[in-house]
């Protein structure tokens, strides 16, 4: 009895000095008129450090997103990296932060977000607390993140798309409303040919309303598949095999075009990285925080951070 009360003693107090290890900052980082705060977490020096890039949507450094996303998976995820001694390092998206509210007006272009995390990256690079630089780029975040790749050491796609962001939309358009298809395909070539659209059809208002007009503009002029073949650094590429989102497909183009990287394809996770059983858990995963992240996510990007 007296040994496994030692041994319980022993544990718990193991686990605490593990918490208590971890250092966290709070970093607020500008781009211009925009504020992108963030958190630090680390818990030793010379470690490696992942920067986070966001998928689409007002996503917050937590990975929640109001009114409805409260998945918390980025939180998630950078607890069980800092357990592995890997420094973590996300920030509210520009969208997410209310102070900016007033400089969105204007609207956003897709090189925004390209330049937001470059202004993290840049942050960083000559911090010699940590051995490198890691961008995991998340959906749409796959895309910025291999746009803004110069200066780092590694890359990781998780869910991102292979396929511009047009083809994506016909994609889903001919599988859910096929009527639509030629309709869909139509407005694209105008916006691509003039910067908008100048009759919207009603039915896809959700799409093509005049405030998104300049943002999808200025992301369909790139292509995940041509964008990774410009990458010398090592690149892991991943995918849920429940993600309803991003298709295995997608990843598996994007290994194809560049036939460097590694392909990772995670049985039952779904698109905000947890592992889902049903369709109802994977559509309850969004709304809550109490399923679990893949394990198997993060053993396979420790494993591929210290290769």
């Amino acid at each position: 009895m007296i040994r496994i009360i030692s041994y319980l003693v022993i544990t718990i107090f193991g686990i605490a000095v593990s918490l208590a290890q971890v250092k966290s900052e709070e970093i607020l980082l500008k781009n211009n008129e925009i504020e992108l705060p963030g958190t630090l977490t680390f818990t030793k020096k010379n470690s490696p450090l992942i920067i986070w890039v966001h998928g689409s949507g007002n996503v917050d450094r937590n990975g929640n997103q109001q009114p409805m996303i409260k998945a918390n998976y980025i939180k998630q995820f950078r607890d069980s990296i800092n357990k592995k001694g890997i420094a973590f390092y996300s920030y509210d998206k520009r969208t997410a932060n209310l102070k900016n509210k007033e400089s969105l007006i204007k609207g956003v272009k897709f090189i925004d977000y390209v330049l937001d995390l470059k202004k993290a990256i840049a942050h960083f690079k000559n911090d010699k607390r940590f051995s490198k630089i890691i961008l995991i780029g998340h959906s749409q975040g796959s895309l910025v993140a291999m746009l803004a790749s110069e200066n780092v050491n590694q890359f990781i796609s998780v869910a991102g798309a292979g396929m511009s962001a047009d083809k994506v939309i016909i994609k889903q358009i001919q599988e859910k409303a096929p009527f639509l298809d030629s309709i869909t395909q139509a407005h694209f070539k105008e916006l691509a040919t003039t910067g908008k659209i100048k009759e919207v059809n009603p039915m896809l208002l959700s799409v093509f309303a005049k405030q998104n007009q300049s943002f999808l503009s200025s992301w369909i002029k790139y292509n995940p598949s041509e964008e990774i073949k410009k990458l010398t650094i090592p690149t892991l590429i991943i995918n849920g095999d429940n993600d309803l989102q991003v298709k295995v497909t997608d990843a598996e183009t994007l290994h194809n075009s560049n036939t460097n990287s590694k392909l990772v394809i995670i049985k039952k996770m779904n698109h905000v990285l947890k592992e889902v059983n049903s369709i109802t858990e994977n559509q309850s995963s969004y709304l809550k925080a109490d399923f679990p992240l893949s394990n198997k996510l993060v053993e396979t990007i420790v494993n591929f951070i210290n290769q």
